[in-house]
């Protein structure tokens, strides 16, 4: 029997040579904990510690800020590669990655109404999503929490947020909640809580089939104060395109995309190995490398990771470069990513699983694992009605509700 190779590396490819964000040190390092922490489902600390240390957090921010001013496609393909090490760990930093991108956005276009946030994680703030909640399919244009106006023009925020990475390290939360103080005049408030703040709640109620160690617990507000120079949007109920909702928009789609990608690879990676692993008595002893059918899915694999990569990072670039126009054909651009991404993460999975044979089938498989993780991707916005309603709509136009 031939020695079995070492799972083949996939190049992601890319337009501009530069330094990788984390070294294969810090990489290998984190592969080797991913196991652990999701069979005992706990948080990635060790993986945060080095990260924090490398600068990782830092790498949307400008220069100015005490960041790394690394651009949005330089990023997501550095979230690919840390996925393909550890999803959890790359899904958990996305969030906070996120952030620093819609603020580095915004202050390039002359908006300093997050220039605080950039300061903030410049000096090691770690922020996350309050924006999820149970039942509520609008997501960024709508909410169930409440927002209730302060004299002094702060707001009060309580509801339940779920899926909220990153919950047992995050010092700020970005959340949003529905002001309707003036029935004539409800209106989203986007805003940003601290931590110490009495009114904010964890729940340890992260027991998930996959991304076990992103330990995206939901989160309690009872009157969590954000101070009037936290409070950064009051905006219409609804669809809209402010410049910080399409941040939101482009750079969680974007980068969730770039995780799920990681898996992806990693998938692949791990088919190649187990086709040169796997041999056949049928076919003299040979490996499955040199089975037709065997190959004809490992082909089929790299063909569906080779056209993920690019999309990607034209739309990465199309934000970094403001070579887009906000509407419904960039909207529906950036879910299809998104959808794409997702599924196409899925089927390389699936397919990786049949050419590794029976041992991916054992729960202490690294395939097994990417299985359940990449399950996660369905849940994300937008999901497959949302985005196949928004590209029908970028096409077809709004639906007539008028009556005849």
């Amino acid at each position: 029997m031939p020695e079995t190779p070492p799972a083949a590396p996939v190049s992601v490819p890319t337009s501009d040579q530069n330094e990788p964000l984390l070294s294969d040190q810090i990489l290998a390092g984190i592969r080797s904990r991913a196991a652990g922490y999701d069979q005992a489902n706990t948080f990635f600390s060790d993986d945060l510690e080095e990260l924090v240390a490398a600068g990782y957090l830092r790498a949307l921010v400008p220069t100015r800020f005490g960041g790394l001013g690394h651009t949005l496609a330089q990023t997501a393909r550095a979230q690919t590669r840390l996925a393909a090490y550890a999803p959890a760990t790359a899904l958990g930093v996305n969030m906070h990655l996120i952030w620093t991108g819609v603020a580095a956005s915004l202050y390039a276009q002359g908006d300093h109404s997050l220039d605080f946030l950039l300061e903030e994680a410049g000096r090691g703030e770690i922020f996350a999503f309050g924006v999820s909640e149970p039942g509520n399919d609008l997501v960024l244009f709508g909410s169930t929490t409440d927002a209730i106006p302060q004299p002094d023009g702060g707001y009060r925020f309580t509801g339940t947020k779920v899926f909220t990475s990153l919950s047992p390290v995050w010092t700020r939360l970005g959340t949003l909640g529905l002001d309707s103080s003036d029935p004539d005049d409800p209106a989203i408030v986007w805003a940003f809580l601290d931590r110490a703040d009495a009114g904010i709640h964890s729940k340890d109620d992260w027991d998930t089939l996959g991304m076990r160690a992103s330990q995206s617990q939901s989160t309690v507000l009872n009157g969590a104060l954000a101070r009037p120079d936290r409070v950064v949007r009051r905006l219409p109920v609804g669809p809209n395109g402010d410049p910080l909702v399409a941040g939101i928009f482009a750079n969680f789609e974007i980068l969730l995309s770039a995780v799920y990608t990681g898996i992806g690879q990693r998938a692949l990676e791990l088919a190649v190995a187990g086709a040169h692993r796997r041999t056949s008595r049928r076919n003299d002893g040979r490996t499955h490398a040199q089975d037709p059918v065997a190959r004809w899915r490992v082909g089929e694999l790299v063909i569906a990771m080779d056209g993920i990569y690019p999309q990607i990072d034209a739309l990465a670039r199309a934000v970094d470069e403001r070579s887009f126009t906000v509407g419904p054909a960039w909207f529906a651009q950036l879910s299809g990513l998104k959808y794409r991404a997702t599924q196409n993460a899925k089927f390389v999975v699936d397919t990786a699983v049949q050419v590794a044979g029976g041992s991916a089938f054992n729960a202490s498989s690294e395939l097994a694992r990417l299985y359940r993780d990449v399950l996660a991707g369905f849940f994300h916005p937008s999901d497959a009605d949302s985005a196949h309603a928004t590209a029908a709509a970028s096409a077809l136009g709004p639906i007539d509700l008028r009556t005849s």
